[in-house]
């Protein structure tokens, strides 16, 4: 068991919990050496001695070792201490993005825009071979500058030589998960693709497009039911966006963007429509309506 002021690897002393998952908890602890706050992440004890997901924790180090981007948390160290596993990841002062959202949907500008860092983060991945497999607002944490950083590798997958995964396993959380990833069969980047059209479409109207009782049942509406309309619940969301949203979310994946970047070029395009910048008629904008509080890490996302 972790204790607050305990040192692991004679160097990280715990401060407090910060969060919990279902295979690790993450603590902030002071890196002694380098006289620096961290984000300790360390699985848990009952995984130890399973080899499976101790190969899964050691594989989220060195994937996201490999992605030295703006837009992705940085990984500085990985080790053992008493057969207990942990990763050691540069520490983000903020909020993530379920948080941020608990008060309601963010205004239409700062949801695209945030969720053009996380394209761009995921195109960055996806470029060098790596498809995250568990977009969610959870693992997307946001600064205080609103600088997003996309968290959390701990199921990705290699491409393999054929550019897709292995089948027959379900991992994922069921309210952003792709219909494919749902029914065991191959993903690819357009299944990241998927879970972030669910994540802006959450952004855009304070709710997950689809609910149910347990797993199963909201993964299973992901597969079955079309996405539903933001414009039925975001009245004031630009045509284009609305567009953009259900393209993403399409149930065959051949239907969706082609890939990251290309969302990514649509979700640009949208942000300059909304700031006034774009060609002024490739989309009509709806009337708004009551527009929600704006938050106070707005800023411009454009890179």
């Amino acid at each position: 068991m972790t204790v607050v002021g305990e040192l692991i690897a004679g160097r990280y002393e715990i401060d407090k919990l910060v969060g919990s998952g279902g295979m690790s908890n993450v603590f902030r602890a002071h890196d002694r050496l380098l006289e620096r706050t961290v984000a300790l992440k360390i699985l848990h004890e009952q995984f130890t001695r399973d080899d499976d997901y101790v190969e899964r924790f050691r594989r989220e180090a060195r994937a996201v070792a490999q992605l030295t981007h703006p837009n992705i948390v940085t990984v500085i160290d990985r080790g053992e201490q008493e057969g207990r596993q942990f990763i050691v990841f540069e520490y983000v002062e903020g909020q993530n993005l379920k948080e941020l959202t608990a008060g309601g949907p963010l205004e239409i500008h700062d949801a695209i825009g945030v969720s053009l860092q996380v394209a761009h983060a995921l195109a960055f991945a996806h470029a060098r071979g790596l498809v995250h497999r568990d977009v969610k607002p959870q693992n997307v944490l946001v600064n205080e500058e609103g600088q997003a950083k996309v968290t959390d590798f701990g199921i990705a997958r290699s491409l393999d030589v054929h550019g897709v995964t292995q089948t027959g396993t379900v991992l994922g959380t069921s309210d952003y998960i792709a219909p494919e990833q749902a029914q065991g069969r191959q993903v690819d980047p357009r299944t990241d693709i998927y879970s972030l059209g669910v994540v802006l479409y959450e952004l855009l109207t304070g709710e997950v497009p689809f609910r149910g009782d347990n797993f199963v049942a909201v993964a299973m509406r992901h597969v079955n039911e079309p996405a539903p309309s933001v414009l039925e619940r975001r009245p004031d969301c630009p045509l284009r966006l609305e567009f953009a949203v259900g393209r993403a979310m399409a149930k065959d994946p051949a239907e969706r963007f082609e890939s990251m970047d290309e969302l990514g070029a649509e979700l640009e395009a949208c942000l300059a429509e909304v700031d006034g910048r774009g060609d002024g008629g490739a989309t009509m904008i709806i009337p708004p309506q009551p527009r929600p509080r704006r938050r106070a890490w707005r800023r411009s996302y454009v890179s």
